[in-house]
């Protein structure tokens, strides 16, 4: 068995990646399955390509692709499956995934994480939409011998287009993602946030309940992210992400949040920040949308929060009990390492070739 695996990123760049399908490759060595992997992108074009400015290098980098993606059709005949996840090329209809399906005629598995047949805001324009594509989803997902989801809203779309479809959820390694013990930066409470520029606009909803928290407790609010959010509060700290102090950044927060609005785009996030944080033992406040629901029990491993009063008086309460902190993290903890995690899943994914 030999599978070509397909994806838009170098490997260990891109989050999706990383803890969609990376992780198991070495368990597909040790049962016999031979893989080899091709990104849309190359190593020194993911460097700059989403930067501001450098438009011919980026516009290169599109162009070499593309490139890429024609020369890998003529070694398709090389594998016994093809496993894609998100899509071949960033731009344009699915041409290449038709010619594996229909004219190579070979196996598809087809992987996403999030709604991505939909658009993540309003405001996009023509130009935009047309040249994504979005209907290429249901048309790769038609395609497939298999496609493989985050959560069940994910699959409830995937469904009606392919009879094969797998749940698999987002996961982290915890025998890697396990809590460091750390001196901490300060002796307050810390409530933290970790995810990307594309992400930060939901933490706009929280910023009140934080403000009129600031009034009643202490403690500091950091954001772990790419891009520096300036919040307008009073004990807020950016750190910038990086993949080799992830876990250490991570374990300086004592409670983990996950504001989400209340729309189909949301509804389709395999709640990967929630995961992060359970998997160190972080208790949770979250807003009840999506597979959120499922991650966060209520007063067991979090809270979930609607409104302003909730994110306070959730947020107040863990602050104020250090014991209760503990043991909800504790039940998180059990809960990532039964049902969220590379052990708890890697058999799944194994069973898909």
């Amino acid at each position: 068995m030999n599978i070509l695996i397909l994806a838009p990123y170098p490997l260990q760049r891109a989050p999706s990646q990383r803890f969609r399908f990376e992780h198991y490759l070495k368990f597909m060595e040790e049962n016999g399955i031979a893989w080899e992997f091709q990104s849309f992108l190359s190593e020194s074009e993911w460097d700059f390509i989403f930067s501001q400015g450098h438009s011919l290098k980026k516009l290169v980098a599109i162009f070499k692709g593309f490139a890429r993606r024609i020369k890998m059709l003529f070694q398709v005949s090389n594998f016994s499956h093809i496993f894609i996840h998100r899509e071949l090329t960033p731009f344009g209809p699915p041409i290449f995934e038709w010619i594996i399906a229909k004219l190579l005629r070979k196996k598809i598995i087809y992987d996403f994480d999030d709604a991505i047949w939909m658009a993540d805001h309003h405001r996009e324009n023509f130009l935009w939409k047309a040249l994504k594509w979005r209907s290429k989803v249901r048309n790769i997902s038609k395609w497939s011998w298999k496609v493989t989801v985050g959560n069940q809203f994910l699959a409830d779309y995937a469904n009606q287009f392919c009879h094969q479809v797998e749940v698999i959820p987002t996961v982290v390694d915890t025998e890697i993602h396990t809590s460091i013990n750390t001196e901490p930066v300060s002796k307050k409470p810390v409530i933290g946030w970790t995810g990307s520029h594309s992400t930060l606009p939901y933490l706009d909803q929280i910023v009140p309940a934080l403000k009129a928290l600031e009034k009643v407790a202490n403690f500091e609010f950091v954001v772990i992210a790419n891009k520096d959010p300036q919040l307008d509060l009073k004990n807020d700290r950016f750190i910038p992400w990086k993949k080799e102090t992830e876990i250490a950044d991570l374990s300086s927060i004592d409670i983990g949040v996950m504001p989400l609005t209340d729309d189909p785009w949301a509804k389709g996030k395999c709640g990967f920040k929630l995961i992060q944080y359970m998997s160190l033992g972080i208790p949770a406040v979250a807003s009840p949308v999506g597979v959120n629901t499922k991650l966060v029990l209520q007063e067991e491993t979090g809270y979930l929060a609607s409104n302003e009063e909730e994110w306070l008086e959730s947020l107040k309460k863990l602050i104020d009990k250090p014991d209760l902190r503990s043991s909800m993290g504790a039940n998180g903890r059990k809960l990532i390492v039964e049902q969220y995690s590379v052990e708890a899943t890697k058999e799944k994914f194994l069973k898909l070739f």
